[in-house]
């Protein structure tokens, strides 16, 4: 039975209460206003999308709810909590986990061990017992290594599971890293640009592992996408921002017939 705030979205999909909430959030670096005054919300198991032209300040909003910086002015609310500033291990204990615009990768190390760094979080056992791999340490190791493998497997990456990340060729590279984020099992998974510099067959790959994430895993995710076509096709709702403002939120058709998303973004007039 659905709360009174789930719905069910054309395709089947439900979507929940509010998970997460940027109200009035206002960013700045020294004169410069990088966030102004802007509020959204993002709902359990919805693919909430952040658009915008280059320096729209989609990237720092995103920064805003990882921890990687703290607003000036507003607040970010989480669970129905408001959150305290926080540095961003903090907020991944919460249940968040990103991938980078720019591929962040231990490229010497193999793939099967990069994923594994996404499981930090659930490493709890001391120095001393994961030096011996003994007892609980040697628990961890094998429940840790399953769950990496099972998102290995699921991405479809398995064949390149002892390969150095260097020798990878870029798109696979995006998979590895979004195979990271997934590790951590997170509730909110955000994305920075999960699409940017691949060409079509491995954008419809992406597509298709973001959506089977969020349908299979229930994960909630808000992902900076400067394809159209994708952000159209896989969110459920759209946030536009320009010169650090919002000017439109709502539903992909909603935005796509905003005239100010239009003049600022998509640039296309009416007739």
């Amino acid at each position: 039975m659905l709360d009174s705030d789930s719905f069910i979205t054309p395709d089947g999909r439900t979507i929940g209460a509010t998970v997460m909430e940027m109200k009035n959030i206002t960013l700045r670096f020294g004169g410069v206003v990088a966030i102004k005054d802007i509020s959204f919300d993002i709902r359990e198991g919805e693919i909430r999308a952040i658009i915008g032209p280059n320096g729209a300040g989609k990237s720092s909003m995103l920064n805003v709810i990882s921890g990687f910086y703290n607003p000036q002015e507003g607040e970010v609310w989480y669970k129905g909590s408001k959150r305290p500033p926080m540095k961003p291990y903090q907020v991944a204990r919460q249940g968040i986990a990103r991938t980078f615009q720019n591929i962040a990768l231990f490229e010497g190390m193999s793939v099967l061990d990069n994923v594994m760094t996404g499981r930090l979080n659930h490493m709890n056992s001391g120095i001393l017992s994961q030096a011996l791999w003994w007892g609980k340490a040697e628990r961890e190791e094998v429940e840790n290594r399953e769950a990496v493998e099972k998102v290995i497997d699921f991405l479809e990456i398995q064949h390149i599971r002892k390969t150095p990340v260097a020798r990878l060729p870029y798109g696979l590279k995006k998979r590895v890293e979004l195979a990271r984020a997934l590790a951590a099992d997170p509730k909110i998974l955000l994305l920075d640009e999960p699409m940017a510099g691949m060409n079509v067959e491995e954008k419809e790959d992406m597509s298709r592992f973001i959506l089977s994430v969020n349908d299979e895993f229930g994960t909630t995710i808000a992902l900076i996408e400067h394809d159209m076509g994708v952000v159209m096709d896989l969110s459920d709702r759209v946030v536009v921002m320009d010169y650090g403002k919002k000017i439109g939120d709502g539903t992909p058709d909603e935005v796509r017939g905003n005239q100010a998303v239009i003049d600022a973004y998509l640039g296309v007039a009416h007739d």
